[in-house]
């Protein structure tokens, strides 16, 4: 293996070579020369590995190579700690492994939202049109119509609350002329600020296998809104937001138990894990976690708790890995933030602090199985269900519910919907109706409440069947 190295391919090479299958059928003159070098090293490679260690050796270390290339992000645990003023770095765990960021997203979406508040190019009182394309959006939604409008502090209030899917696209359409559009502006900001290992697709964080981010980005992103955009970072602390009849919570639920958090963002899909950014001040000082691949909304805010108290409690210097300096607004027109305070050298960490590292990492493994496992048994559930035509994508940690029924026509799905709604009452206050229409010439109409948390749904069904109406508790995620 010395005195070798592996010649600089494209994607399409590289993997035919290491399959030992024709990729293209033509070659430049360039492309065969590299071709040649690189067969070249794998025969000596081939040579070398038998020699030393035998066939079976080879052949795992070109599986790995090959597995290597092609695998995408994943729902990996990442965790990241930082001081929002001087950009130290209390805490820090697989931060550049790149995560599907999910409603995580739309901090992004209202960063540029707010970009267009100060240059004046909108203001919180215009109404933005909504499209078809963004009023079908899957949950979490505010429900909105093609057609209709919204003003933009309600669009920024169902974002930050409700995390509104349809409420996303719309702000993207609006600002980007189409969602894609937005989304390349998206990925332009995340580069201007710093993002290296951040691309988005879309407004809202629903599935994209293309679209993804990193702990040490979303601590980047989270520092630039707070320090750019301090005069709306209030609407990330609004604790509940009322529209069309119906009150929504926000579902950043460490806001009401952990003392000092003011904000940020969570978010969930199936291929994410429980993801979080938290903003929490106390005593002057402010600090900004993240974490990636959480097994449940409820594990991982205690995790978030757990990594921030031992942040403010951690003497500084005590991280080894350095954050990039404020990300200033390059076009910002209000006054540039105070330059950051000067880094302090870091510090080797000490063995408490390495003992407890250890520790983490052995319960981040076992988090990380179950939460395969978890996985595993929700797709075969979808499956089984044929819900197809109810994928509710991101939601959160909201993507429970309920279902009352299945019935033969559409206005008595509604009804039963409606009675159970009201039976209810505030428990359900939060959910969305959902009519899932099956495929085929007999399928039916499946009467469901979603939007709803795994135990709220449980005791929605429990109160119901003592009331003798069928219920049954459904994974609408």
């Amino acid at each position: 293996m010395r005195g070798h190295s592996i010649p600089t391919v494209d994607m399409p090479e590289r993997i035919s070579y290491c399959c030992g299958v024709p990729f293209l059928d033509s070659l430049s003159a360039r492309q065969q020369d590299v071709k040649l070098k690189h067969q070249k090293f794998l025969s000596e490679f081939h040579v070398a590995a038998v020699m030393r260690r035998g066939i079976p050796t080879l052949l795992l270390t070109l599986t790995l190579f090959f597995v290597a290339l092609v695998v995408p992000a994943q729902a990996k645990y990442a965790a990241m700690v930082v001081d929002a003023d001087s950009g130290e770095v209390l805490h820090a765990a697989n931060v550049d492994q790149q995560n599907y960021p999910a409603s995580l997203t739309k901090m992004m979406t209202l960063y540029l939202l707010f970009d267009a508040l100060d240059r004046g190019q909108i203001r919180t009182v215009d109404r933005i049109p909504v499209s078809s394309h963004a009023a079908a959006q899957a949950p979490s939604k505010l429900g909105l119509r093609p057609g209709q409008t919204i003003s933009v502090e309600d669009a920024i209030l169902g974002i930050c609350t409700k995390s509104a899917n349809d409420a996303a696209v719309t702000v993207g359409e609006y600002l980007g002329g189409s969602e894609t559009g937005f989304a390349d502006m998206m990925t332009r900001k995340a580069r201007e600020l710093g993002m290296r290992g951040t691309v988005f697709r879309n407004a809202s964080g629903l599935p994209n296998k293309g679209q993804h981010s990193t702990a040490r980005d979303m601590a980047t992103l989270a520092r630039a809104l707070i320090h750019n955009h301090s005069r709306y970072y209030h609407y990330f602390s609004t604790q509940q937001f009322s529209y069309n009849g119906e009150t929504m919570r926000n579902h950043n639920h460490l806001m009401e138990w952990y003392e000092g958090t003011d904000g940020i963002k969570t978010g969930y899909i199936g291929a994410s894990g429980f993801n979080l950014v938290a903003s929490v001040k106390r005593d002057g000082r402010r600090l900004v976690g993240v974490i990636f691949g959480g097994e449940s909304a409820a594990s991982r805010d205690r995790h978030m708790a757990q990594l921030l108290d031992a942040a403010f409690a951690r003497a500084p210097g005590s991280s080894n890995v350095e954050l990039a300096s404020m990300p200033l607004q390059q076009d910002a027109d209000e006054t540039p933030a105070p330059a950051p305070a000067a880094k302090k050298k870091p510090q080797v960490a000490h063995a408490e602090t390495r003992a407890v590292m250890k520790a983490m990492a052995r319960s981040q493994q076992a988090r990380q199985v179950a939460a395969a496992k978890t996985a595993k048994v929700s797709r075969a559930k979808a499956a089984a269900d044929d819900d197809d035509d109810d994928a509710s994508g991101d939601a959160d940690d909201d993507n429970w519910g309920i279902q009352v029924g299945a019935y033969s026509q559409q206005a008595k799905a509604r009804q039963a919907v409606a009675s159970a709604k009201q039976k209810l009452g505030k428990l359900v206050s939060d959910g969305s109706v959902s009519i899932a229409h099956g495929k085929g010439r007999h399928a039916t109409y499946r009467a469901r409440l979603i939007g709803l948390p795994e135990d709220t749904a449980r005791e929605a069904c429990r109160r119901l069947s003592k009331s003798r109406v069928a219920c049954a508790v459904i994974n609408a995620g």
